[in-house]
């Protein structure tokens, strides 16, 4: 155990005045966890007491600020940091203390549980009823039932089980947690005098923080920094961005699968419905046109059938180029297909989370921080004026954000040019392997090019569009569009009025 480090490296961030304090002083994260607490807790307690629409604080506290801009911004930048200060983590490391520490039987050892749990529960329901999610009394419920899922898992079952194998976010967050420039290690030349290994000791999910450098993995961490307080010798570190795609480590299924799962119901079918859906020839595609036909039979009720079938096509169609991609690969590699699968499927992180930015910046500009501002000011009773957007949809200066999918398709083709060399061939080989593994890549590069083709060549959808947050069922939709936000006497409403 080391009680303090004079020396740290340039790139260790415990170093670093202001950023040590905010990453390591724990008397600040604690404040700091009990505070995001305190917000969780009070965004249920809305839900259940103010069920109803004029309740925005719970929809733009878990929908705004939580999910997507806190966990998408911090997981391409610091890392799990989500994670660190997560409240289900934060009273779960408490709950397994006194608990009855058993073994979790196998069949629930499975990571792929959490990430179908996000694929079908989150994303399945959203496309089919856009409208569910953002209800206050089904968001109450939803984080209701995770929560008691998770404080029963962590009651019964020891090092953190919950957060590995069920948390719908948790195989999630450890693999996009890859693309960020930072990394938790140890200085070798204290820990190899070290016969305490108080780091180990420290951390409730039973991990080896003195090990993270020379498995260049750092496993289940969620950066909570517990280690750190227990031994000065754990460093937190800027690295290259993606340092760890560039290097050789034990691959996981489930990390690979959530890349792909997440970057078809997020960046495909997105780019399908929500883009290509609000241009003036949106009824012309497949998906449109297939819940036009199936409407013809099933009554779909409220649910959104273009979403649906949206939705549909974006997975299949990127399970399928995916899979067909690896098989050829694999085969002009003369390598097994789980390894070719899985050693490069991690070429496909920067789609969704640096390409993902593009949309989210939009929307923080926008809508997300105008949506968040008056949503506490509903919550919490100021007594202040309504916060206008920063910018409208037409302003040609949020353009200049539209290359950040191009640098995500040469991210993802960088890493997977790395990922490829140790495997046995000769270039010629692994350059077609290369256009092979690459599909989802290229398939996602397509689609924007495309987008911009068709807006420039169509246009805009003049009524109505498959793209919006709304419930619709078919082509013929009309668009309902939120009006400014008017508060008085510290209560926030929304009118809504169609165009």
């Amino acid at each position: 155990m080391v009680e303090f480090k004079e020396t740290r490296d340039r790139n260790d961030i415990y170093g670093i005045p202001v950023l040590g304090f905010l990453f390591k002083n724990q008397t600040f994260l604690m404040a700091l966890k009990l505070s995001v607490l305190a917000l969780f807790i009070y965004g249920i307690y809305m839900g259940f007491s103010a069920p109803g629409r004029e309740n925005i604080f719970t929809t733009y506290l878990f929908w705004g600020l939580f999910w997507s801009l806190f966990i998408v911004v911090t997981l391409s930048t610091f890392g799990r940091i989500f994670c660190g200060i997560c409240p289900h983590g934060f009273l779960g490391k408490y709950i397994t203390k006194f608990g009855l520490k058993k073994e979790m039987p196998n069949f629930l050892k499975n990571r792929f549980i959490g990430i179908f749990i996000l694929f079908f529960g989150w994303w399945g329901i959203y496309y089919a009823a856009p409208e569910f999610w953002k209800l206050p009394l089904a968001t109450a419920w939803l984080f209701t039932s995770l929560t008691l899922i998770a404080f029963v898992t962590y009651y019964l079952y020891k090092d953190m089980s919950y957060c590995k194998y069920i948390c719908p976010i948790g195989t999630l967050t450890k693999a996009y947690a890859k693309v960020s420039f930072t990394e938790l290690g140890t200085y070798k030349e204290d820990c190899n005098s070290c016969k305490t290994l108080d780091c180990a000791v420290a951390c409730t999910y039973h991990l080896r923080p003195f090990a993270f450098d020379n498995k260049n993995s750092m496993d289940d961490c969620t950066l909570c920094m517990d280690c750190s307080s227990a031994c000065d010798s754990v460093a937190f570190r800027f690295t290259k961005p993606s340092k760890t795609l560039f290097e050789k480590f034990k691959f996981s299924k489930a990390e690979v699968w959530a890349m792909l799962l997440i970057t078809a119901a997020i960046s495909i079918t997105m780019n399908f419905h929500h883009a290509l859906g609000r241009s003036a020839i949106a009824d012309t595609f497949i998906w449109s046109r297939t819940a036009a036909f199936a409407q013809h039979y099933i009554d779909f009720g409220t649910l959104d059938a273009v979403g649906i079938f949206a939705f549909i096509y974006a997975t299949v169609l990127s399970i399928a180029i995916v899979v067909m991609g690896m098989f050829a690969a694999s085969k002009v590699l003369k390598a097994p297909f789980e390894k070719t699968f899985y050693t490069l499927g991690y070429a496909f992180a920067p789609i969704f989370l640096i390409g993902g930015l593009a949309h989210l910046i939009h929307s923080f500009f926008t809508h997300h921080y105008a949506d968040i501002a008056n949503g506490f000011i509903y919550g919490f009773g100021l007594n202040a004026a309504a916060v206008e957007n920063l910018a409208s949809r037409r302003d040609a200066w949020l353009n200049i954000f539209n290359v950040i999918p191009y640098i995500a398709v040469i991210w993802g083709y960088l890493i997977l040019a790395k990922r490829i060399k140790p495997f046995k061939a000769s270039k010629i080989k692994k350059t077609i392997a290369f256009v092979f593994a690459s599909s989802l890549i290229t398939l996602f590069l397509s689609i924007n090019v495309y987008k911009v083709y068709v807006f420039k060549t169509y246009g805009m959808a003049k009524t109505g569009h498959h793209g919006g947050h709304g419930t619709h069922n078919g082509p013929k939709s009309v668009k309902a569009e939120t009006s400014p936000m008017k508060c008085t006497a510290g209560k926030c409403g929304a009118s809504m009025k169609n165009q």
